[in-house]
């Protein structure tokens, strides 16, 4: 038996770069009630629904509560206890709630921090192969890198709650094809 949900659909959030925080042209990417976390362990359920998609250097903790962003990897956030207030896209961007099962799939770029966490939130994060995690804060300096950074961080093989057939991989292809279109527009 599958723990990943039937019918899932995500939705989408695009942040604009603010100056400190780069966020991407790609949308950041959320999945409610994903995951069944109704289970004896529900970390290593959601540790083995990324892992099994090809996603490593798994994680469990909260999410840091100061402004930070990842500029060499794209980051998979899966709540397996409790829910969390998340402001994504930087100090202008989206608060969103996340609860039990919920999953986000943050391009490289997109800022994050908690804003209010239960006592008893547990995130399980993960990364696609390939790529090495640095936490970046928001800098002039490090803005700067970053916009040279994040276009070379390749999109992944797979989606780490859907796997290959899942709607990941579709959408963020969309998304660059459209941004290269618009560029060479210009």
């Amino acid at each position: 038996m599958s723990a990943v949900r039937d019918g899932i659909k995500p939705r989408t959030f695009v942040f604009e770069d603010d100056g400190l925080i780069p966020n991407s042209v790609l949308p950041l990417v959320l999945y409610r009630d994903a995951i069944d976390t109704l289970t004896a362990d529900p970390e290593r359920t959601i540790e083995d629904v990324f892992s099994g998609n090809g996603w490593g250097g798994l994680w469990r903790n909260g999410i840091y509560d100061y402004q930070h962003y990842h500029s060499t990897v794209h980051e998979v956030l899966g709540v397996a206890r409790g829910h969390a207030l998340v402001l994504f896209g930087g100090e202008r961007g989206t608060a969103i709630q996340l609860s039990a099962g919920d999953v986000a799939i943050l391009p490289a770029g997109t800022g994050h921090k908690c804003l209010f966490a239960s006592h008893n939130f547990r995130a399980i994060g993960a990364y696609p192969p390939g790529s090495e995690m640095h936490v970046t804060l928001p800098t002039y300096d490090n803005h700067r890198k970053a916009l040279q950074q994040i276009p070379s961080v390749p999109q992944p093989a797979t989606d780490p709650v859907g796997g290959a057939n899942g709607p990941l991989v579709a959408l963020w292809r969309q998304h660059s094809n459209a941004n290269s279109r618009s560029r060479a527009g210009s």
